[in-house]
């Protein structure tokens, strides 16, 4: 999981850039013709956040298996929200699409309803952990940026940027810092999502769900976070 030091248009990245427009251009119709208003919100956002990808990939450059995760991550919420499922697949609520399937529909808090798992709750857990192992990525570049700043003679009050020439190895410290950094990022999903309820019919789900949708994001960012610190030290 260190940063590599290759070309960022390497031939790997111009083919999940392809991919990546692949899916959001052939979702833009199927969005409108279906009468998603939610999605076509959705589509709007996805494409300002492909911009914000590059930006951070240019300045970062990320690697190849980040931003192939990436992609699948907005493939992933795309079928979510657009395709639907056969009518004897068990769902919550009325809309039959794939965010509103049960994966494994059983109740944990005891009233009676299913609460886990849903295919939404995975694709949080997933694309928060995705996050998280993107910050890391960009936090690891900083510190490397610094010491290499301290090595031509500026200052760099960082200590931990002195770990390494090649890259930071993860610290708790650290790992904390980009477990809190990858749930920011998913409450402003949250955000996000809240703020489209009000300008359309959405199929975001109620008080319970934003909870699951928390809790599923800190379970994907809390073990990227050990994974990275776990693969990092070996």
């Amino acid at each position: 999981m260190n940063h590599p030091q290759t070309p960022r248009l390497r031939p790997s990245v111009l083919i999940i850039i392809a991919a990546t427009l692949l899916w959001a251009v052939a979702a833009v119709p199927f969005a409108l013709m279906t009468g998603n208003t939610e999605f076509v919100i959705y589509l709007g956002v996805t494409f300002i956040l492909m911009a914000v990808v590059g930006a951070v990939h240019r300045a970062v450059n990320l690697t190849t298996p980040a931003l192939a995760c990436l992609s699948l991550w907005g493939l992933l919420h795309m079928v979510g929200g657009l395709m639907p499922v056969p009518a004897t697949w068990p769902i919550a609520g009325d809309i039959r699409v794939f965010y509103s399937l049960w994966l494994w529909p059983i109740n944990i808090t005891g009233d009676g309803q299913p609460d886990w798992l849903k295919y939404d709750q995975v694709v949080h857990a997933y694309g928060f952990a995705i996050t998280t192992w993107v910050c890391w990525q960009g936090l690891a570049a900083a510190l490397k940026r610094c010491h290499t700043a301290s090595r031509q003679g500026a200052v760099c009050e960082s200590e931990l940027a002195l770990q390494t020439e090649q890259s930071p190895r993860p610290t708790l410290g650290l790992m904390v810092l980009v477990t809190a950094a990858g749930m920011g990022f998913g409450a402003a999903n949250e955000v996000i999502e809240f703020m489209t309820t009000l300008v359309a019919n959405t199929n975001v789900g109620g008080y319970v769900n934003t909870g699951w949708d928390l809790v599923f994001n800190a379970v994907g960012a809390t073990t990227a976070a050990v994974l990275i610190y776990v693969l990092g030290r070996n």
